[in-house]
């Protein structure tokens, strides 16, 4: 069996209630469920939620809510790995074997069912733990700066003052979309960023961390400009 885990806590601070606000005419945790469902790589689409206004949306959405996450893994400190093993060992209990499973964010409106699947074959034909998403930094992380009250402006790698940003090695981060796992290494709590994993390249355009309420506006207005074109792209040239 194969089943989506989707975390959305309803504790959420620098966001208020971020999971099921309304973005783009849904709640934003909607874009999620939604993917999973039609991408038909799980058997089951689950939400863990310690909020029952979360878990309400979340099914009115077409996901399941067997269980309510208990307070100890509501707070801030709590890292998705422990969420997700503690869905699974639930679902082990209830008598369910699980094959794989999928962490997908509740506030990844971007993902894609190309992806979601093209991560789940890698993951079979390989003998990787984990598949992940991953994009590029627009800028070389070599030449980052740091400001100081103190010293003005600094580099943190003062040996590329004079590099070439063509000349320096392209660096990548968590796309914060999903993650796709063996049960056993979510079980085995094997770390996600090793050589256990495989990343999945995303283009810059298909990532935005939503945090703050500035994140939020960007990439409303990037998920509409997306939305407008490929509705322009499928539109016949005569129409």
């Amino acid at each position: 069996m194969n089943v989506a885990i989707i975390p959305a806590r309803g504790g959420s601070k620098r966001i208020p209630k971020k999971n099921i606000r309304m973005f783009c005419g849904q709640p934003m945790i909607a874009w999620s469920i939604q993917t999973a469902l039609e991408s038909h790589c799980f058997d089951r689409v689950l939400v863990s939620t310690d909020s029952k206004e979360i878990a309400e949306v979340a099914e009115t959405a077409g996901a399941e809510v067997p269980f309510l996450r208990p307070k100890s893994l509501s707070d801030d400190y709590v890292g998705t790995a422990q969420v997700v093993v503690h869905a699974l060992n639930e679902l082990e209990a209830s008598g369910e074997s699980i094959d794989y499973a999928c962490c997908l964010y509740a506030t990844a409106p971007f993902v894609r069912v190309q992806e979601l699947r093209q991560g789940l074959d890698l993951l079979k034909q390989s003998a990787a733990s984990y598949v992940f998403t991953v994009t590029s930094f627009p800028f070389p992380i070599q030449r980052a700066l740091k400001l100081s009250k103190e010293k003005g402006v600094t580099m943190f790698y003062p040996e590329h003052e004079q590099s070439r940003s063509q000349d320096l090695e392209e660096a990548y981060h968590d796309a914060g979309q999903f993650y796709w796992g063996k049960s056993s290494a979510w079980i085995n709590r094997q770390p996600i960023f090793s050589s256990y994993s495989i990343p999945l390249r995303l283009p810059r355009y298909q990532v935005q961390d939503i945090d703050i309420e500035e994140d939020w506006l960007c990439a409303e207005a990037l998920f509409r400009s997306m939305k407008d074109r490929t509705h322009t792209t499928v539109q016949s040239p005569h129409e």
